[in-house]
């Protein structure tokens, strides 16, 4: 089993950065991970991925201002966001998908306001 933990959510005004990221448990070298985000009276959606081979995806919301990245060796899991707008505003969680296995994080807020 994975344990996984969200850090970096927070308060960021409307064009400004900010970098999340998911700490694993254990190793996650053989798991798809996924970033997630859920903003409130939504459901939530998928915002990217990246494979155990390194194969990154992305919805077309976030395409050209995200960046997720894998640090197999610390078990860790980055999403690098930039450029970021009032919608992005949600709270973000970290999966790990692997066959019929899914583990995730409790999730870090992001808030985009002036």
């Amino acid at each position: 089993q994975v344990q996984l933990v969200e850090s970096g959510g927070g308060k960021v005004q409307p064009g400004g950065s900010l970098r999340l990221s998911c700490a694993a448990s254990g190793s996650i070298v053989s798991y798809t991970m996924l970033w997630y985000r859920q903003a409130l009276g939504k459901q939530r959606e998928l915002v990217a991925f990246i494979t155990s081979g390194g194969y990154t995806n992305y919805a077309d919301s976030v395409k050209g201002r995200f960046t997720i990245s894998r640090d197999n060796a610390k078990n860790t899991v980055d999403l690098l966001m930039n450029n970021l707008r009032p919608e992005d505003t949600a709270v973000y969680f970290c999966n790990a998908h692997l066959t019929n296995m899914d583990y995730w994080g409790k999730g870090t807020l992001l808030t985009v306001s002036s």
